[in-house]
């Protein structure tokens, strides 16, 4: 049977998130590896105060997840996640699979995201026309209007 990824999003008890949040996020990667999931993305989104109180708390950790796991995993993850005493509530949602890498991309935290860019070599940025030509094609644009816009640019007024 074919894995869906899924996004799962945790309000987790913000006093037990305050004093050891990497413990927190131990807990919430364990019990989605231990339903059979394959943690994708994990982080914390914002802490703020609820709207009522769940549980006697008045604030919450919300914690955004990126997983893939096969369908019958997540009845599993679900009871975890209610007999777990940091998840105060939770929320699974199965993502599109044309969404997918776009969505992983936009979520991925920035230092990873950055991180390639920093290993491209010196050499590969050559010129500003070049470099204005290939972001210009990754946005769907001529490359010819961007690399003439470039030059246009350089050239004194």
């Amino acid at each position: 049977m074919a894995e869906n990824v899924y996004e799962g999003l945790f309000i987790l008890d913000a006093n037990r998130c305050a004093r050891d949040g990497a413990k927190a996020a131990r807990q919430v990667e364990q019990m989605i590896e231990t339903a059979g999931g394959q943690l994708l993305v994990s982080r914390l989104w914002e802490e703020r105060r609820l709207a009522y109180p769940i549980k006697r708390h008045r604030k919450g950790a919300y914690w955004l997840t990126y997983f893939r796991m096969p369908p019958k995993g997540l009845t599993g993850l679900n009871r975890q996640t209610q007999i777990n005493d940091l998840v105060l509530r939770h929320l699974f949602l199965k993502v599109d699979p044309r969404l997918v890498d776009a969505i992983l991309s936009h979520v991925q935290p920035q230092e990873e995201a950055a991180a390639p860019e920093a290993e491209q070599p010196a050499e590969a940025a050559e010129s500003g026309t070049e470099e204005a030509a290939t972001a210009a094609a990754d946005q769907g644009q001529d490359a010819e209007a961007a690399a003439a816009e470039a030059e246009s640019s350089e050239s004194p007024s």
